[in-house]
């Protein structure tokens, strides 16, 4: 329980087994009694057995879906278990936990809270065409949802029952569907967005890839994505 609600968090993990033991473990010591589903999205490493050595509950995908499927099946087992909140964090250790309970308040007048890079706190910089497609994606959707968001791609969320029970029902697995897409549709269909500013930590593990022409490419990818998710009712 957080804040007198039954939460889960929910993981989605490729290839994490550097990390995600940490990562659960941190959750279970700052959380004490949070239950936390690691989703493995068809990993070939020992992800799964790393999650479950630490306390995790495992589900494990058969191949690679990308993030949008995974916190699809996620939604879907904190719809059927029955849990008040869910709150998607990174496998690599990004986010801090203790950021859980701050995004947790805001559901009593929200149904889904962002934990945003961008808002003040910590010293998380983007720079180039993927701080363009960022600042793109935000001014267009704090429109759409009739508040400010400064950081639309981020994945550290808190979703309420009414927001599980949708997220449950649909849930994109495109490419930036899980942050971009959901915005467009939870702002069109009147459900409450808000963000809580986070500051956000080094990967515990792995490489992030910032080369100019991956960050081409992804600006490419957010704009596609974002007139797609416009056009779609």
């Amino acid at each position: 329980m957080v804040n007198g609600k039954r939460l889960l968090i929910i993981i989605p993990a490729l290839n994490e087994a550097a990390s995600i033991g940490d990562v659960v473990s941190e959750i279970r010591g700052e959380l004490p009694g949070v239950d936390v589903l690691v989703v493995d999205d068809g990993s070939t490493d020992h992800t799964a057995a790393v999650a479950a050595a630490a306390g995790a509950r495992v589900a494990r995908l058969p191949y690679n879906l990308g993030v949008g499927g995974a916190m699809r099946l996620g939604y879907r087992y904190a719809h059927d278990q029955e849990y008040d909140v869910a709150v998607q964090v990174d496998a690599d250790g990004q986010h801090d936990p203790r950021y859980v309970p701050k995004l947790v308040d805001l559901l009593d007048d929200y149904d889904l809270v962002i934990g945003a890079r961008f808002a003040g706190e910590g010293e998380y910089t983007v720079r180039g065409p993927r701080r363009w497609a960022m600042g793109m994606l935000s001014l267009v959707l704090s429109g759409l949802a009739g508040t400010t968001l400064t950081d639309t791609t981020s994945g550290f969320r808190a979703a309420n029952r009414r927001m599980i029970e949708m997220f449950a029902r649909w849930y994109p697995a495109e490419y930036l569907g899980d942050t971009v897409e959901t915005l467009v549709h939870a702002a069109r269909r009147g459900y409450r967005i808000q963000q809580v500013p986070v500051a956000m930590r080094r990967r515990m593990a792995g490489t992030p890839s910032h080369s100019p022409a991956k960050a081409m490419i992804y600006l490419g990818r957010a704009v596609a994505v974002l007139t797609l998710a416009l056009i779609r009712r």
